[in-house]
C-alpha cells in the first residue's frame, strides 16, 4: 500500500464517458470500504474571460488558457502524493457562478483514493502526479453526436455542434499532437459502443491497477 492516497486520473474527450466511469468507479471503491475523494477538471477552470481571452471558438484557448494545473498541483495532487501531508482542497472554481472558490482544507486518509475526471489529464504539467492513468477513447465525430442530444436542453444543435467542431475538436487534436496522451496511459477504454466498451490494459501485471480494477467496475459503463 502506497504512503499516501492513490491519484486516479480518468482522462478523454469532451462526451467520451469519463466522468459516467469516474462515478461508477467511486461507488465500486466506496463499496469496497475505501475513502474516496471525488473531483473534477471542471472545478479547476480559469475565469470565463481569461478562458476566452483568445475567442469563444479557440482551440488554442481551450487547450492552454482554460484550466488552472498550477492551482490543481498545488492544493489537490501534490498534498496527496508522496511527501504530502495530505491536507487538500478538491477545487478553486465555481463554473456556474464563474466565481473563485476557497472550500475547507480537508485531510484525506493515506488509504483514500482520488477519483479524477477531465479533459487534457495526462499533459506534460499534470502526468507525474498521477499514480494510475485511464483514458477513454471514442472517435471524434460521436462526441458531437452525444454532446447534441446531451446539451439539446441547453443550447441549440447549431451551437454545440460548432463548439465541438471548431473549439473542442480540434482542441483535442492539438493534444494528442503535442501530448500524446494514450501513449502514457496504463489503461485505455475503447467507448465508441457504450453498451460494449473494450478495455486494454497496458499495465495488466501491475499491482496498484490489480487493487482497483479486481472485481472492479461491472455495471453498464460508460455512456455519454
Amino acid at each position: 500500500m502506497a504512503a499516501h492516497p492513490t491519484r486516479v486520473a480518468i482522462d478523454g474527450p469532451p462526451a467520451s464517458g469519463k466522468t459516467t466511469l469516474a462515478d461508477e468507479l467511486a461507488v465500486v471503491l466506496r463499496e469496497r470500504g475505501r475513502d474516496v475523494i471525488r473531483a473534477t477538471i471542471d472545478d479547476f477552470l480559469f475565469p470565463r474571460a481569461q478562458r476566452y481571452a483568445r475567442g469563444e471558438y479557440s482551440a488554442e484557448g481551450c487547450y492552454y488558457d482554460t484550466h488552472d494545473n498550477e492551482a490543481l498541483n498545488r492544493v489537490l495532487l501534490d498534498p496527496l502524493g508522496p511527501g504530502g501531508d495530505r491536507r487538500f482542497q478538491p477545487a478553486v472554481y465555481d463554473h456556474t457562478a464563474d466565481a473563485v472558490l476557497s472550500p475547507p482544507v480537508t485531510t484525506a486518509p493515506a488509504s483514500a483514493v482520488l477519483v479524477f475526471d477531465g479533459v487534457f489529464l495526462l499533459r506534460p504539467e499534470l502526468l507525474a502526479r498521477w499514480d494510475l492513468r485511464i483514458f477513454v477513447s471514442t472517435a471524434l465525430d460521436k462526441t458531437v453526436e452525444r454532446a447534441v442530444i446531451r446539451k439539446r436542453p441547453v443550447s441549440t444543435q447549431v451551437d454545440i455542434e460548432r463548439r465541438w467542431r471548431e473549439r473542442y475538436i480540434p482542441s483535442q487534436q492539438l493534444y494528442f499532437a503535442t501530448a500524446r496522451p494514450t501513449q502514457h496511459a496504463d489503461i485505455v477504454l475503447h467507448n465508441d459502443e457504450p453498451q460494449q466498451p473494450v478495455w486494454e490494459t497496458v499495465r495488466r501485471g501491475d499491482p496498484l491497477f490489480a487493487a482497483l480494477a479486481d472485481g472492479g467496475p461491472t455495471r453498464r459503463i460508460p455512456g455519454p
